[in-house]
């Protein structure tokens, strides 16, 4: 017969040297926030059973949750994502609330994608449906309140798609923007050095009016000040067919005028008597 001393559930063996120095595991403060007495019920029945995790409050809504989370000092806090209507929205005053809980989000099997990346972004550690099983449940718990991120598979083949959507969009070329007749006609003036002053006038408009439409061709461009929206009109011929009526009437004035019916450079063409 062996002389060992059995090891409990809720304690770790000391060093291996004939002593017996046992240490008792970590306990998990956790609180539960749901809106469905029958599944609070039910997942601290299965809490009850671990030595390590101990249940400090129930929540039935977003207000009970949040005092408890300003009373108690959670490691864990499971919240719901039906126990409100805008639940990524609430995270952050939970999490002001007990800034230094780990959020486990309790969502439906059909969890929407966009909603589950957003929960990953605002600070949320763990992210399992509500059918979860026991044994993965109690396991989400620990890994979450030791440091780690939990996500079902579901989760993590949502997380990916989102990626790869991203990462499309990307990579795909950007349609070109469409700008109005107007909205030409402001570029064509910047591009050729005019300022908002004289661009006004050729428009026949206000000064304002012109910064007003400058801002959003910037915006439909996608550029940030005259010289990128220039670099963007070369690269892109945007300006292709447009022109400036000011800048083409001074064009015409400044070029040379004809001399004797004819234009000046045009070779004169004589006759000589034999």
């Amino acid at each position: 017969m062996g002389n060992g001393v059995p090891k409990l559930p809720n304690q770790v063996e000391g060093p291996a040297n004939g002593s017996t120095n046992l240490e008792p595991a970590p306990l998990v403060k956790v609180i539960l926030a749901d809106s469905q007495a029958i599944y609070r019920v039910g997942i601290r029945k299965i809490f009850a059973l671990e030595d390590d995790i101990r249940v400090l409050a129930q929540a039935e809504t977003l207000g009970q949750l949040l005092a408890a989370a300003a009373k108690f000092e959670p490691d864990v806090i499971l919240f719901e994502s039906s126990l409100c209507p805008n639940p990524v929205g609430a995270l952050g005053e939970v999490m002001r609330r007990s800034p230094n809980a780990k959020l486990i989000v309790i969502g439906p099997e059909s969890q929407d994608q966009e909603e589950t990346v957003e929960f990953l972004r605002r600070g949320v550690r763990g992210i399992i449906s509500r059918c979860v099983s026991p044994d993965l449940l109690v396991k989400c718990v620990r890994k979450v309140a030791e440091g780690e991120t939990w996500l079902d598979n579901q989760g993590v083949n949502k997380v990916i798609e989102a990626y790869r959507n991203q990462a499309s969009q990307l990579t795909a070329p950007k349609p070109k923007a469409r700008l109005t007749d107007k909205e030409l006609l402001i570029v064509a003036c910047v591009t050729q050095g005019m300022k908002n002053k004289e661009i006004a006038t050729e428009v026949g408009t206000t000064e304002q009016v012109v910064k007003n439409y400058l801002r959003k061709v910037y915006d439909k461009l996608g550029v940030s000040d005259r010289l990128e929206l220039a670099l963007y009109c070369i690269h892109h011929r945007l300006l292709q067919g447009v022109r400036v009526p000011s800048m083409e009437a001074a064009a015409q004035d400044a070029a040379p005028k004809p001399a004797n019916g004819v234009d000046v450079g045009e070779p004169l063409v004589t006759t000589h008597k034999v």
